[in-house]
């Protein structure tokens, strides 16, 4: 009743606020003119707006491929209630090493609408996905070039296909008959970042055309687009707060303080080229219309990246006399040393990666208006999606004297005296250390059929019913490298005087293992702004030819290993056998039924439509349990022979959707609409995966004599995915007020509710396996469960208008604008009630530190009290736009709050932390604590502007500009002594000339 009261009172704001509005602009409404260009596709995207049947969001082309930006991510961006990421986290955890959130994304990934990632893609109204182990598509894979729209349904009725509760983007391409007669394009553009300094080429062309024949009318269409771009981002980074309170030499005060073991810098060159091919056939003939299209995007990326990286743990660095620390205790300044290793240990390393997608849609459709009341309509799609990818990593190790830390700082900072940048000069500091390697293929196809029939009444009441049948079926494969991933060369763990199986690192200096290495001088490092030091880095081309390279760098081990060697000759990870091998395959059908009415004669008119959608699931799954031995020889550590275990599983669901449509028409200006509608969202196709890997984690430390004595043993593993897992369904509720008080000038205002239950989150349980001694020994495994529930509740501001009444040329001014506000919260149905996650190989420890993080001194973070990952509570665009003439430009800011990226991630977890659990028998030591820190993406705002100018009839030219202001996206890691900065990453301007000519 509460959330009713201030609903209710939130819309009567908003009515207000829509009367007020219209006595302010009453008095300018603006003289009929003639718009083309940037105007005339805000028009069209108003009228869709404005008449359509569902709450719906559009961005229109201005011209023939002139989507307002170069990818379509960051078109999607500029709706009201979307947002995108800014890292490469892919969903699957098969498709790379699990660290994308570590890496900036030069054109934004991850669309979330409304603050939710449950978002479906369609193409032209059918279902449109890549093979990304997920259900939609890669946005960031699609050509622009071949986009006339993107519609942006909020609350989709029972007529659309089911499988968005947070909503739907529909991308639309041309049809021949969208044309009079023949109509062509082409463009040409160049394209160039500040930071990486180099021009790419792209181009694009479209030819239409139509006939009339006595056998109907026929067209044609074909459409070509290609682009490139060459960018860089650089990145500072540093690791969990880790508490000690021995930390700081010569203290002896017992206060605790905060402080990580190091720093760390990158810079990544990225090279994407995205190609598009676009076809479309179609005929007219009397009552018959029939359409073929032909839809092909193809994405490349290639990326190298060099990197410096603290190896070390922070439980043993220390800090000199003199640090400085906040009023939570974490370091501010200071030198950082390691003495127990003889020098701070740190890496660098050569890293290349590679992914290719494709996408194929291949669409027919037949339409017959059997009688002035019957519709009949049939459609057929195919869909084959391909993804391939590679990510190699060889790394150094090395000792330096010491860093000086500037964590006060922002962008933190890190800097090194004469002495230190000479160490990292010199190669008798760097030893070989690991190689890393990753291959992943996915395939994934849809066969999908629907028929569909619409009879039209003549009634001044009803106005038509639509019902119709879908079937599709759709296989996912996955197949990755898995085992032995990650293989050390020589590592400080494994060098040593006692059970250590190597006798010596294999040093840079020693004859046996010079060359393949060079020095890495990170070049006009965040555009100038930060001076870093030279380093030695391994050959980028070690990182191809694996085979062959791998092998080489890895006969280093077997150099410098003890006799009898105890280290296996290395061999390439497993790859494309049963064992790394994941299936799904699931088949749907549907039926709906929906009326559409309207009640024209009431005094305020409504119309709407009410309807429901049954939907059936069924699928299938099956893959592997995995566990690799350790090489460990410490005695006491339980020998549990390797295991290959084969899955399969079946799962199936019935889920009835019914949906609510409202529209009242108060003036010719103003109307308000009301949804209510059951959505549901089917899991990603990686959270179903069968694939389990199990680890059994050794800890030791020496003794007086140097013998290896064992300390513990975790048992851990990760279940990719659980095949049993039920759709995430939501009751949805909106209420909307627009005012449109000219062809291209409106106020709105949404209000919306979404409660959300069976989501799926990650949570603990055991596996258990036996070792040869008949043992039995539990393995605490993450895997995804139905186990939480939500609500996100907002409100969306829209607003567009050009000021025609100004003087002269100022009348060509425009503004336009949006805001959201979310206010979300997710709740357990197991709530955690727990203060601490230690000790650590408990399982409910575990399950606390993966659904609310767990601190590195072992409490619980975000106790009752979880946000929704991926949800900014503040996000607006501001556009200043300007149109008149031949001259159209636009400067616009895109803005977003704080969001929490994952709970769990990669860089912001670990088992080096100190438990401080007064309860817990290991408090106070070393290596007690497998904390979780939630890594949230920070506040986020770039400016970005376009300038088009038509130099003839059919000839336009335009410059582009993109991140005026050089802005940083920061990360932040969650412990209780406060946000705590991860990383900033720095990409730099970016600029695109182009000239198109229409014929």
């Amino acid at each position: 009743m509460k959330q009713l009261k201030k609903t209710a009172i939130a819309l009567g704001a908003a009515q207000l606020a829509l009367i007020a509005s219209g006595m302010a602009f009453a008095q300018s409404e603006p003289a009929t003119v003639t718009v083309v260009g940037q105007r005339a596709a805000l028009e069209s995207a108003q009228k869709i707006k404005q008449n359509a049947d569902e709450i719906v969001d559009s961005v229109v082309a201005d011209d023939i491929g002139k989507l307002p930006d170069k990818s379509v991510t960051e078109v999607l961006q500029r709706i009201v209630g979307v947002t995108i990421d800014r890292t490469m986290n892919r969903v699957d955890p098969q498709q790379g090493v699990g660290d994308g959130i570590q890496h900036f994304a030069a054109e934004g990934t991850g669309v979330s609408i409304r603050g939710l990632s449950y978002v479906r893609s369609e193409l032209n109204g059918r279902d449109s996905f890549s093979a990304n182990g997920g259900r939609s598509l890669s946005f960031e894979d699609v050509p622009p070039e071949l986009m006339a729209g993107v519609d942006v349904y909020k609350n989709p009725s029972a007529e659309q296909v089911e499988g968005g509760i947070g909503g739907l983007v529909n991308l639309r391409t041309a049809l021949p008959f969208d044309f009079k007669g023949r109509k062509g394009a082409l463009s040409v553009e160049a394209a160039r970042s500040d930071l990486r300094g180099k021009t790419s080429p792209s181009f694009s062309g479209m030819l239409s055309d139509r006939w009339d024949t006595s056998l109907g009318q026929f067209g044609a269409l074909i459409d070509l687009a290609h682009s490139r771009i060459d960018t860089r981002s650089d990145g500072m980074s540093v690791g969990p707060y880790i508490p000690r309170n021995n930390i700081v030499v010569g203290d002896t005060s017992g206060k605790t303080r905060w402080a990580p073991g190091g720093i760390g810098f990158t810079t990544n060159n990225f090279a994407r080229d995205r190609d598009g091919l676009y076809g479309a056939l179609q005929w007219k003939k009397d009552t018959l219309s029939s359409a073929l299209t032909y839809f092909r995007s193809k994405y490349k990326i290639h990326t190298t990246e060099n990197s410096f990286f603290q190896a070390g743990q922070a439980s043993v660095t220390q800090l000199d006399p003199g640090a400085t620390f906040d009023d939570q205790g974490a370091l501010l300044t200071g030198v950082l040393r390691d003495p127990s290793e003889g020098g701070v240990n740190v890496g660098t390393a050569a890293r290349a990666t590679g992914r290719t997608a494709d996408t194929r849609d291949i669409s027919w459709n037949l339409s017959w208006r059997a009688s002035s009341q019957w519709t009949l309509r049939t459609d057929l799609q195919h869909v084959k999606a391909t993804t391939e990818g590679y990510d190699n990593t060889v790394g150094l190790g090395g000792f330096i004297p010491k860093e000086t830390l500037n964590l006060g700082a922002s962008p933190i900072g890190v800097s090194f005296d004469a002495s230190d940048r000479a160490a990292l000069l010199n190669p008798a500091n760097y030893y070989w250390g690991f190689t890393q390697e990753h291959r992943d293929k996915a395939d994934g196809t849809l066969k999908a059929g629907r028929i569909d029939a619409k009879y039209t009444f003549d009634d001044p009441v009803l106005n038509d019913v639509r019902f119709g049948l879908r079937a599709t079926e759709r296989e996912a494969l996955t197949r990755s490298t898995h085992d032995t991933e990650w293989t050390q060369i020589s590592q400080p763990w494994a060098v040593g005087d006692s059970w250590q199986p190597l006798s010596q690192f294999a040093y840079l200096s020693d004859p046996r293992f010079t060359g393949h290495s060079g020095t890495q001088g990170f070049s006009n490092f965040f555009g100038g702004q930060f001076g870093v030091p030279t380093v030695i880095v391994p050959n980028m081309a070690l990182t191809g030819n694996v085979p062959t390279n791998f092998a080489m760098l890895h006969n280093y081990t077997q150099l410098v290993c003890k006799t009898p060697c105890s280290q296996a000759v290395w061999t390439p990870a497993p790859y494309g056998d049963a064992t790394g091998l994941n299936e799904q395959h699931e088949r749907t059908k549907a039926a709906y039924a929906q009326l559409r009415f309207g009640f024209d004669k009431w005094q305020y008119p409504v119309d709407g439509n009410v309807g429901v959608r049954v939907v059936h699931t069924d699928m299938t799954a099956g893959g592997y349990q995995l566990f690799a031995p350790p090489t460990s020889t410490v005695i006491g550590v339980p020998a549990i022979p390797a295991q290959s275990q084969r899955q399969d599983f079946s799962n199936s669901y019935n889920n009835v959707l019914p949906s609510l449509n409202l529209r009242m028409k108060t003036s010719e200006a103003l109307q308000f609409r009301a949804a209510l509608s059951k959505g549901m969202t089917r899991p990603d196709f990686w959270q179903m995966q069968t694939y389990t890997t199990l680890s059994q984690n050794v800890h030791t430390h020496q003794d007086a004599s140097g013998q290896a004595v064992l300390d513990s043993i975790d048992y851990t593993g990760s279940a990719k995915g659980n095949p049993m897992l039920k759709p995430t369904l939501s009751n949805n509720f909106d209420l909307t007020g627009e005012y449109y008080f000219g062809r291209s000038s409106s106020f709105t205002v949404a209000l919306f509710n979404k409660q959300i239950k069976d989501i799926i989150i990650g949570q603990t349980t055991s596996v258990a396996l036996k070792d040869t001694t008949g043992a039995s020994h539990d393995f605490l495994i993450t895997a995804p469960v139905n186990g939480a529930k939500g609500r996100a509740t907002g409100l969306e501001l829209g607003y567009q208008q050009y000021f025609d009444k100004l003087p002269d040329w100022m009348s060509g001014f425009g503004l336009s604008g949006n805001y959201t506000y979310i206010d979300s919260r997710m709740s357990m149905y197991a709530p955690l009630n727990r203060t601490w996650c230690t000790p650590k190989a408990d399982l409910a420890s575990s399950l606390a530190a993966s659904i609310g993080g767990c601190d590195t001194d072992g409490r619980v973070l975000n106790n009752g009290n979880l946000p929704m990952t991926g949800m900014s509570k503040n996000a607006f665009n501001l556009a200043l736009l300007y149109d008149r003439g031949p001259l159209s430009a636009r400067v616009a800011y895109s803005w977003r709050s704080k969001y929490m990226q994952a709970a769990n991630a990669y860089g912001a977890n670990g088992s080096d932390g100190v438990d401080a659990n007064p309860n817990s028998a290991t408090k106070g030591q070393a290596s007690s604590v497998n904390y979780a820190l939630p890594v949230w993406g920070g506040a986020y705002g770039q400016v970005d502007m376009g300038i088009h100018y038509k130099i003839a009839e059919n000839l336009s030219l335009a410059f582009e500009a993109r991140n005026l202001t050089n802005a940083l996206f920061k990360q932040y890691m969650q412990q209780n002594i406060g946000f705590k900065e991860k990383g900033a990453f720095y990409t730099g301007r970016s600029y695109t000339l182009q000239a198109q000519y229409n014929f």
